[in-house]
């Protein structure tokens, strides 16, 4: 059965559709994870696994839009990765004040080049962005923690890859001003 096919199903509730689509897509979704781990703090076998088991608890677990086709369902696993990677970053920070435990300095390496900092400080810029331009946040979802390329945005978007281009380039600019203020 077609990939697309079974993401249409997908979207119309059938759960044995996403039991038999997700190994047809695993491992373009543990590239798609290891391109963003590898951006973090480097990619090991291991939390690339984690971040595509846990993204498919939260496909299993939530409701399913009407898949267009494999780009879609890809910018949606994206997505879903970028938010369980920002959950993890939050809860993290979360431990970092903890003010009920005796913290030696020696523990806290430089804060201002903590991962976790500056995927936090990215997630407050996109969700800033997000307010007046929700395309341009889904092209950086779809890029940089999904890792599709502009084809690939132009398709699950319906764009033309000259506008998606176009808007990437606008977006990125505004994300490096913003996170840079």
């Amino acid at each position: 059965m077609e990939i697309t096919e079974l993401l249409h199903r997908v979207g119309e509730g059938d759960r044995a559709a996403l039991d038999a689509v997700i190994p047809l897509v695993y491992e373009e979704l543990k590239k798609l994870a290891s391109a963003r781990l590898r951006r973090e703090a480097g990619a090991r076998p291991l939390e690339t696994t984690a971040l595509v088991h846990e993204a498919y608890l939260k496909l299993a677990g939530g409701k399913h839009p009407a898949y267009e086709n494999r780009s879609h369902f890809y910018g949606v696993a994206s997505r879903l990765m970028r938010q369980i990677l920002v959950d993890g970053a939050r809860a993290r920070a979360a431990r970092k004040r903890d003010f009920g435990r005796e913290v030696c300095l020696t523990e806290i390496p430089d804060l201002g080049r903590q991962p976790d900092n500056v995927l936090l400080r990215m997630e407050d810029a996109l969700e800033k962005l997000n307010r007046t331009d929700p395309v341009k946040v889904r092209l950086i979802e779809m890029r940089y923690f999904g890792g599709m390329t502009a084809e690939e945005a132009a398709q699950a978007l319906s764009m033309s890859v000259h506008v998606v281009r176009k808007d990437l380039r606008l977006a990125q600019a505004w994300l490096r001003k913003e996170m840079a203020g």
